[in-house]
């Protein structure tokens, strides 16, 4: 298990790097706006550039986890997007170069959350998932939390291009740690070979019965949802607080830091919960997807609260409480979905799970951006698009309640908790 955790840890870090790589546009927002000389529109479509291929990207390199080691996949990925934001070092660089460099760091990025998944996944047994998935997404709420503060203070003393400089180095030399540490896990799928079949082994299902299942289509929305939540944060929060709340850059980075630590807080309690829940000889009194989608109308509800109140003793609290409750869906969906899929499939699983719910990355950005450019006032609206997050929150989280169960769907599909089980198949 030390093996497991060393590598757990790394890529704690690697996303880390990578959602930092995310916050810088966001962060840096009103000074760029300011010195390239663009409407909070483009800016949108700018952020939007960064899942242009991002989706693409995640299912087509996921599906190379059946031919590629995950070990050369990550440190390829790391180089690639570390890469991608040297570029806007460049004093000359401007709006059209701030675009190529989004679209191709987020075809680097796209893949990594499924990928690095797959990996760690191949260092645990199903019962013990839960609580690594969880840690990896915590480096999303520590990436954003850690680059918050950083790179306002590089932005106020060096300028904003020089934030993009510095996630880029710091990519380079994890980029070096893995090359030294980073290792394939015991339980990972051979690769290069077709999935074994027969006694002791785990028979592939055709992908359209794992697609078009309950489990993945709610667990996918809802993900979906969270996501969208999660990137219209990341972008327009600072913007929202400068604009509409009226604080300055360091105390709105400051509450998007806290707000992040909040967020991992919440993944790592509900990952050690779920382990502890999954250790037990007893069922859980409440199905999984149960659990999580009524976390997620909660996050929902929040949103509305949060978008719609005038005090900032109600936003506050909102911000910092209920709605992180949303990325709890993008734990859940993770191991929902590796859970209904064969080890040799599962890459390729969490690469479709990625390709759905980045979407929520792509729409976001530009949809709140046209909404608050085309509004009577800033202010009327960014409440249009929280209670928009607040609708979409609420719709997914009803849905994973009552259809995301993934022992039913595996039971259906014949995938067991572990190859040695080798179940047979339902009739379907």
């Amino acid at each position: 298990m030390r093996g497991a955790w060393r590598t757990t840890w790394l890529l704690l870090a690697f996303m880390v790097v990578n959602f930092a790589d995310k916050a810088v546009l966001g962060l840096a927002g009103p000074e760029i706006r300011a010195d390239l000389g663009i409407s909070r529109q483009e800016f949108g479509s700018a952020q939007s550039a960064f899942f242009a291929l991002f989706s693409v990207a995640a299912l087509g390199v996921s599906a190379l986890t059946k031919r590629v080691r995950t070990t050369t996949l990550l440190l390829a990925l790391v180089l690639m997007w570390s890469a991608a934001q040297l570029p806007m070092l460049w004093g000359a660089a401007g709006f059209g170069a701030l675009v190529a460099t989004r679209v191709l760091l987020g075809a680097a990025e796209g893949p990594a959350a499924p990928v690095a998944m797959h990996h760690v996944h191949g260092w645990f047994p199903q019962r013990e998932r839960a609580l690594p998935t969880a840690v990896l997404l915590v480096g999303a709420a520590a990436g954003v939390a850690v680059a918050a503060p950083a790179l306002s203070w590089v932005i106020s003393h060096w300028g904003w291009r020089w934030s993009f400089g510095v996630v880029g180095l710091v990519g380079i030399g994890w980029a070096v740690a893995w090359r030294v540490w980073g290792a394939e896990g015991p339980m990972a799928p051979v690769v290069g070979k077709e999935p074994v079949q027969g006694p002791g082994g785990v028979r592939p299902v055709p992908l359209r019965r794992i697609l078009l299942s309950p489990t993945f289509l709610t667990a996918a929305f809802g993900s979906f949802a969270a996501y969208w939540s999660m990137s219209t944060l990341l972008t327009w929060a600072p913007d929202y607080m400068e604009s509409v709340i009226g604080w300055d850059l360091h105390r709105a980075s400051t509450m998007v830091g806290v707000g992040a630590l909040v967020n991992g807080a919440v993944l790592l309690a509900h990952g050690l919960l779920a382990r502890r829940a999954a250790l037990r000889a007893t069922p859980p009194r409440l199905p999984v997807g149960a659990g999580a989608g009524m976390l997620v109308a909660t996050a929902g509800c929040a949103t509305a609260v949060f978008g719609t109140a005038d005090s900032l003793a109600v936003k506050v609290p909102m911000m910092l409480g209920p709605m992180a409750l949303a990325m709890v869906m993008l734990t859940v969906a993770a191991t929902a979905c590796a859970r209904i899929t064969p080890p040799s499939q599962r890459g390729v699983v969490l690469g479709a799970l990625t390709f759905v719910y980045a979407l929520g990355g792509i729409l976001s950005p530009l949809v709140l951006g046209g909404m608050v450019d085309g509004a009577a006032s800033v202010a009327a609206g960014y409440e249009r698009g929280w209670l928009l997050t607040s609708g979409l929150l609420v719709t997914g989280g009803v849905l994973a309640a009552f259809f995301c169960r993934p022992e039913r769907t595996a039971l259906k599909l014949g995938v067991p908790e572990s190859p040695e089980e080798a179940p047979v198949p339902v009739a379907h």
